[in-house]
């Protein structure tokens, strides 16, 4: 009898662990919210990673070939591109305007070509000219800076050390920064010239690439009024007069309204009003210079 009830004990000692390592119905209760959890990410996952898919997909489908190119101008190619379009959209088109006085558009024609020839031959010039000018504006101040270096190395240290004790830094980390600074010249040059003399360096290929801006841009603006006068008839100028206006009221509109665009952006209620307050404003400045050589020849040659 005894020895039975080891045996019962002894089985009871071995199934007991066995019975302790496998989950309990509260256990499942108790661990089903992290569980549900779990699967709900990773269901969100899949949704999430199909749905990037499909959109990669449509991108893919709707990608042209020339949207991976890049094109950037610089600004100072775009700012003269603008003043040689502003030159040419008024000056020659108040020159052939005024010419429409004689009544013939040969000469409205030769004339008008004859000063986009000599309109661009000089606009070129002057931004060859101006843009040499700001490159021995540049090397004559790095002239300066190598001097003041050489000559006179506590003042140029102490330039430099002003130029950070405005950003309320302690006396240390100033005189650390400068002594950081000091040890490499190109370094020291280089901080001088852009925070005490203020000279940013110009490109070596500006003064031909200006030269070459502003000419064309020029003559591409000043050859638009000239147009209308090679279609109407050599004795019918009046009409060639009126096509002239109306092809360059649009164009002065447009261009005003690019202008704007390009200097302040395309986007918000005061873009728009700026662009379209340029339009007029390139609109009436042109109106105002072609009567003005209008009255001009006439006046002239009714004497």
């Amino acid at each position: 009898m005894a020895r039975g009830k080891c045996e019962q004990l002894t089985r009871h000692t071995q199934r007991s662990p066995e019975r302790e390592t496998l989950p309990t119905a509260a256990d499942l209760e108790a661990n089903r919210p992290l569980l549900s959890k779990t699967s709900t990410l990773h269901e969100v996952a899949e949704v999430q990673s199909h749905s990037q898919h499909k959109v990669n997909e449509i991108q893919g489908r709707r990608r042209w070939p020339w949207s991976s190119w890049t094109f950037q101008l610089s600004g100072w190619v775009v700012s003269d591109a603008i003043l040689g379009l502003s030159d040419g959209l008024t000056v020659p088109f108040a020159l052939t305007a005024g010419l429409t006085a004689l009544g013939d558009t040969r000469v409205v024609i030769l004339g008008g070509i004859a000063e986009l020839i000599a309109g661009a031959i000089s606009m070129g010039l002057g931004g060859y000219v101006g843009a040499k000018s700001e490159v021995e504006s540049f090397n004559a101040t790095a002239r300066s800076c190598s001097q003041l270096m050489l000559h006179e190395p506590e003042t140029a240290r102490d330039l430099v050390r002003e130029y950070f004790e405005q950003f309320g830094l302690s006396a240390k980390d100033t005189t650390r920064v400068v002594d950081h600074i000091r040890a490499s010249a190109p370094m020291f040059k280089e901080f001088l010239m852009q925070n005490h003399f203020q000279a940013a360096k110009p490109e070596t290929n500006r003064p031909y690439l200006s030269a070459l801006t502003l000419a064309l841009s020029y003559f591409v603006g000043g050859f638009i009024p000239l147009i209308p006068y090679f279609v109407v008839a050599r004795d019918d100028v009046l009409a060639g007069l009126w096509w002239s206006i109306g092809l360059m009221a649009l164009v002065l509109l447009i261009f005003g309204y690019v202008k704007t665009g390009v200097v302040r952006g395309w986007t918000g209620r005061d873009n728009y009003r700026a662009c379209t307050a340029g339009a007029g404003q390139m609109l009436i400045v042109g109106i105002i210079a072609a009567g003005a050589a209008v009255c001009l020849v006439r006046f002239i040659n009714a004497e």
